[in-house]
């Protein structure tokens, strides 16, 4: 199991949660975040005084997938992100140790997604 972080711009939220979708990755954490990576800083003008920005208003997705949804979830998160800009974003993949569904008590990967139809 894998924790999939991807940290996009906001304003392709919908583009991402949309591939999500078609790609049927269910179980999606969204934040609104700050953050600097590649972007040029800008200056901004903020009660007529000149502020000089660093960080960039970006959005966290965060998905926890069986190990045989990693591969289409990269994808789909790629495929709605992807401007060809820079600051389009970074995904992150992290190994889960555990995972427990409240409600039901499932573990691991019956907590995370369904099984892949074939």
């Amino acid at each position: 199991m894998k924790l999939v972080t991807a940290i996009v711009r906001p304003e392709r939220v919908n583009d991402v949660l949309e591939a999500l979708y078609r790609a049927e990755i269910s179980g999606v954490s969204i934040t609104r975040i700050q953050g600097h990576g590649g972007e040029l800083e800008r200056v901004e003008n903020y009660r007529g005084t000149s502020v000089q920005m660093v960080l960039a208003d970006k959005t966290r997705f965060e998905v926890a997938v069986s190990d045989g949804f990693l591969e289409t979830t990269i994808e789909a998160l790629c495929t709605g992100a992807r401007t060809g800009e820079v600051g389009d974003g970074k995904i992150f993949v992290t190994e889960l140790e555990r995972v427990v569904r409240i409600r039901t008590g499932e573990t691991d990967d019956a907590a995370v997604t369904p099984e892949r139809r074939v």
